[in-house]
């Protein structure tokens, strides 16, 4: 049985509720199985609410309280727990980012979110909320620049993105901002750190035209598949969704320029910006 994740609860109040499920559990001498047994529901199930993989919902929570003893504190702290930095349809997105051991994704229209320049992210905010002030655009850039620090991380975890063309050709915040972009990628690509394809518009139609794409797996949950639309988002961790965007990620990747090509036209496509200012 895999080691459990240690948490960071200075990442969100979820972080924290997961690690203090953890501690009480532990204190009162059980197991997550032992936990799980009398709330009908698996050990492993009972590791994802600590792991945070899972939201606690009301119900257990007033059954937790009931069996550990915690006089009301999980009831009383499921809302604070669900709260986010994030915008509602993404927060568990940007959650489970942080404890993934890999993440795909396609984009069609944007760099994703864990390889945006503060420029290119501020360019992208601004033009979703043209008439916010500036506080809100900061904090939410602050918090995709924080999402990106799980690339700090020299190994884990393994990120393979497969951008359109469209994505490099765009130019989000001007000529100037997309060659910063683009030599970021290039840069992350070159370390290793990351693998990257492009999906050239020669292509034509492909498997993932209706949208983007993004599949997580995780040490000890299982996989999900994130779907986001404009303002909002769908995660599913049905099995069968599961494999069917999996299908859809795998046929996109074959069509995609080997990582080789794609860093040649990515390096091109970052030239051709800076030669437009």
């Amino acid at each position: 049985m895999p080691k459990p994740k240690q948490l960071d609860p200075s990442l969100s109040p979820r972080a924290l509720y997961g690690a203090e499920l953890r501690f009480k559990r532990e204190s009162a001498g059980l197991t997550q199985a032992e936990l799980g047994a009398p709330m009908f529901v698996s050990g492993s199930f009972i590791g994802q609410l600590e792991s945070g993989a899972r939201r606690i919902q009301g119900e257990y929570a007033r059954r937790i309280d009931e069996i550990l003893g915690t006089d009301g504190f999980f009831e009383r702290n499921v809302e604070a727990a669900q709260r986010s930095r994030y915008p509602e349809h993404f927060a568990d997105a940007a959650e489970y980012e942080a404890m993934a051991i890999s993440i795909r994704e396609f984009a069609p229209l944007l760099v994703p979110g864990l390889l945006q320049t503060e420029e290119y992210a501020r360019a992208v905010f601004r033009a979703v909320h043209p008439v916010a002030p500036e506080s809100v655009i900061d904090d939410l850039l602050s918090a995709r620049l924080d999402r990106a620090r799980v690339l700090e991380d020299p190994t884990t975890p393994l990120f393979w993105a497969v951008l359109d063309e469209n994505v490099l050709r765009r130019p989000v915040g001007g000529p100037a901002a997309m060659h910063t972009q683009l030599t970021h990628i290039a840069a992350l690509i070159r370390r290793n750190r990351v693998i990257v394809q492009v999906l050239p518009y020669a292509e034509g139609a492909h498997a993932a035209l209706e949208g983007s794409l993004k599949l997580m797996t995780f040490a000890d949950a299982p996989p999900v598949a994130y779907l986001q639309a404009l303002a909002t988002g769908q995660m599913l961790d049905e099995p069968s969704h599961v494999e069917r965007y999996g299908l859809a990620y795998d046929l996109v990747r074959a069509a995609a320029l080997s990582p080789e090509a794609s860093l040649v036209l990515i390096e091109s496509a970052a030239k051709d910006h800076h030669d437009g200012y």
